[in-house]
């Protein structure tokens, strides 16, 4: 069965619309380590690939591998293992919000502070460079954001999606979901989004938008020996 973009959208990325982000050693690609934590490659990994991933390592000597399903070599460590989801978003066609500015280099530190306090996931001092980034504030004050991240031919994911703990409840979230996606929208593409499966109530928000479950999946950290 030939394999669906996206089964490995990190590399359909890096080797598509985001291949001038994409720094090569071999057959692996990774985004720089301030744009993503993302390091992928096209199949199961070999043992000189393993060498170049060893290589591409964080100064931590971390790595987060995609599209490869090889246990790692004796001497690495998994340090964390996420169950996670991909969610197709074929049915969703979003809706523009005159309130939701569009983010800038300047905006990156109140985006920083955001995912501090909110931990939607990975987000870095220029992971804004990866696609179009949609905020709201209040008096001034950043209180929620969401944006573009990988970008598979076709394909738009939708990310950092995060809410100010005192303003939630009040649809910000989904505002700025359809906002996004109504811009992946205008430019022929088709929105897609990850969660962690932990993450309960942000799916059944995502769904109740039209999202569909794809596939179950596994975010991975290793530590380099």
């Amino acid at each position: 069965m030939a394999q669906h973009i996206l089964d490995n959208p990190a590399w359909a990325s890096l080797t598509g619309p985001h291949a001038h982000l994409a720094e090569v050693r071999g057959g692996v690609r990774r985004y720089p380590v301030d744009v993503s934590v993302f390091v992928a490659l096209q199949g199961d990994p070999a043992p000189e690939d393993w060498a170049d991933i060893a290589a591409f390592a964080k100064p931590d000597g971390t790595v987060s591998v995609t599209g490869g399903n090889a246990r790692p070599p004796e001497g690495w460590e998994v340090q964390f293992s996420i169950a996670g989801v991909q969610l197709d978003g074929s049915a969703v066609y979003g809706a523009a919000d005159p309130e939701a500015v569009r983010l800038g280099p300047a905006d990156v530190p109140d985006m920083l502070d955001l995912v501090a306090r909110t931990e939607p996931g990975p987000f870095l001092p220029r992971t804004i460079e990866m696609g179009t980034y949609l905020g709201l504030r209040h008096e001034g004050k950043l209180i929620a954001m969401a944006g573009e991240r990988l970008h598979p031919p076709g394909w738009t994911e939708i990310s950092a999606v995060c809410t100010d703990p005192s303003y939630r409840g009040q649809g910000l979230a989904t505002r700025l979901v359809l906002a996004v996606a109504a811009g992946i929208r205008a430019r022929g593409e088709t929105p897609f989004m990850h969660a962690a499966a932990s993450n309960v109530n942000a799916i059944r928000l995502y769904e109740s938008l039209g999202f569909t479950l794809r596939l179950r999946t596994t975010f991975n950290q290793l530590k380099v020996p």
